[in-house]
């Protein structure tokens, strides 16, 4: 295995979709500025309810990419 550095930043993605679709949102859009991105570990979930029923999904995530 290569020697590596990794950097770790926190996000939270949201999707009203599910759990899947809120990662994918805060991925794709750390994606737009960063590069070299290699995994992902999800922290915490949790949700927002409006009327009874679920209505987003919150997934926090720490994302680690390689430091050039």
């Amino acid at each position: 295995m290569a020697e590596h550095v990794y950097k770790i930043t926190e996000l939270v993605g949201t999707s009203p979709q599910g759990i899947e679709a809120a990662v994918n949102n805060a991925v794709g859009t750390a994606g737009e500025t960063l590069r070299n991105m290699d995994w992902f570990e999800i922290t915490e979930v949790r949700g927002h309810i409006k009327g009874g029923v679920v209505a987003d999904w919150q997934v926090g995530i720490k994302l680690g990419f390689r430091v050039d």
